[in-house]
């Protein structure tokens, strides 16, 4: 309460002004299967209305209380998948991821979820592959966790379906992998690639198919679907570089063992896809 100079009167002290919160950051709050980077993106591309009035700029400020709404375009293949947890602490989160959804956004901006929205990306699984994945909850343990992976520390275990069967039941691939230049999203063995090494085992086969155990201990972009074309086996349902079509590609990444911060070596299992086993 305040009193006039040289008078008696009493004036009301002025209405209190409501809070004003960043409009990305009160999205966070009531989308949480986004990140905050995938809402500002949201909101730059047209897709956030505030009070059904749209809104671009990420910092714009509201009281709490207004209407936001969220239009994002349906995502064309993984609307409804979501990835199953295994294991989490403070540090880290490992997923199964299931086939169709990606592991990041191309090009700055995707309308659907990608595993950069459930954390820091360590590594990365092609759309149409399932299986183990570690994401990081921090910086500090993505560098650590990266580190590994650049050192061959974390050791990878995966399984496929290939058409036909191989000479060899089990053997050591050495082939290194190129891009090809003449479809530059592709890549081939290659001489003048880079290493690539794969460990192979077949463990189940009908003659017309095998269930395999791969161990890559390198890391190149499709490298096990790229060796086993190679062998003249390829993984069924590879349409790149596949010639057998199914309703999936047929890898899996069934283990992943990795040591954790604090020191703690672990290895994560994600069980083979009910799928695998109806083939044969």
């Amino acid at each position: 309460m305040s009193r006039v100079i040289n008078g008696d009167t009493v004036l009301a002290d002025e209405p209190e002004k409501p809070e004003l919160i960043r409009l990305d950051v009160m999205m966070a709050e009531i989308y949480k299967s986004y990140n905050r980077s995938t809402l500002q993106k949201f909101i730059k591309n047209g897709f956030v209305e505030v009070d059904d009035e749209l809104v671009l700029k990420p910092n714009a400020k509201f009281p709490k209380g207004v209407k936001i709404d969220l239009k994002v375009p349906k995502a064309l293949k993984n609307a409804d998948v979501e990835p199953k947890l295994i294991y989490e602490d403070e540090n880290v989160l490992v997923l199964d991821k299931p086939v169709g959804l990606l592991s990041m956004a191309k090009n700055g901006y995707c309308p659907e979820k990608t595993l950069e929205d459930f954390g820091l990306l360590v590594h990365r699984l092609d759309r149409d592959t399932s299986g183990v994945v570690i994401l990081a909850k921090n910086p500090e343990t993505q560098t650590f966790l990266r580190r590994q992976f650049q050192d061959r520390k974390a050791h990878k275990t995966y399984y496929a379906v290939l058409t036909g069967v191989p000479k060899l039941s089990e053997a050591r691939l050495d082939l290194p992998i190129g891009r090809d230049l003449k479809h530059p999203t592709t890549f081939r063995v290659d001489p003048r690639g880079k290493a690539s090494e794969t460990f192979y085992k077949v463990l189940k086969s009908d003659g017309k198919h095998s269930l395999v155990e791969l161990k890559p201990t390198s890391g190149r972009t499709h490298q096990l679907r790229v060796h086993m074309k190679y062998l003249e086996h390829p993984i069924i349902g590879d349409v790149i570089y596949g010639v057998e079509p199914a309703e999936r590609l047929y890898l899996h990444a069934g283990a992943l063992e990795i040591t954790l911060p604090g020191g703690v070596r672990k290895t994560f299992e994600a069980p083979l896809p009910e799928e695998f086993s109806n083939v044969f």
